[in-house]
């Protein structure tokens, strides 16, 4: 079935191999074991991060603008759809309500995954797009494949650094508003305080 419908997650952001100044969020299956790379840009990067992580910027993100203005509205983010590809180009929904309609609102699929992210939504895709343009990767036997998946965390640069000095970077980062460096700290300090556990 082409037009099937697969629930998918994030599993991880990431710098992209073919383009040297943008990134890749990776989308996988929640029952299954392929994988959606899709190509975005710096900015959409970043506001996907900030939501990941959980970050309050000191000012509101234009993703967070948009959904305080939804909001505002009354209008909800019900899930998103990645509903075509054309010549390696994504194409997305939003899928909002609002006073009982249904209301599609066309999307780039890096915007769309930003507001999933900060509507807590389900995302969506076709079969057809992931025959198209989905990837296998080899999976340990035994290692059931559930939504328990978490995000993978790239190797940092502050493995010597204190825990003190990581808080004051952290401090640091979060005034400059570098909220990709603010996340990766963040992940540092937390390994961490896992490690210090009994």
């Amino acid at each position: 079935m082409k037009n099937k419908r697969i629930e998918l997650e994030i599993i991880a952001l990431s710098h992209s191999v073919t383009a040297s100044q943008n990134y890749a969020v990776v989308l996988g299956e929640k029952i299954g074991v392929r994988r959606l790379p899709i190509v975005i840009g710096n900015f959409e990067a970043q506001a996907i991060a900030v939501a990941l992580e959980n970050m309050s910027p000191n000012r509101p993100l234009t993703h967070d603008l948009f959904k305080n203005t939804l909001d505002s509205f009354d209008i909800d983010l019900q899930e998103v759809i990645i509903n075509q590809l054309e010549e390696g180009i994504f194409y997305s929904l939003l899928i909002c309500t609002c006073n009982g309609k249904t209301i599609e609102v066309d999307a780039r699929t890096s915007d769309a995954i930003a507001m999933a992210v900060r509507f807590n939504c389900p995302i969506f895709t076709y079969e057809q797009i992931m025959d198209e343009a989905g990837i296998i990767l080899e999976v340990q036997e035994n290692i059931p494949q559930s939504s328990t998946k978490k995000p993978i965390k790239p190797k940092t640069g502050y493995a010597d650094y204190s825990i003190e000095r990581l808080e004051a970077e952290l401090k640091n980062v979060l005034e400059e508003e570098d909220y990709k460096k603010a996340a990766i700290i963040r992940d540092e300090i937390k390994k961490r305080n896992e490690e210090e556990k009994p």
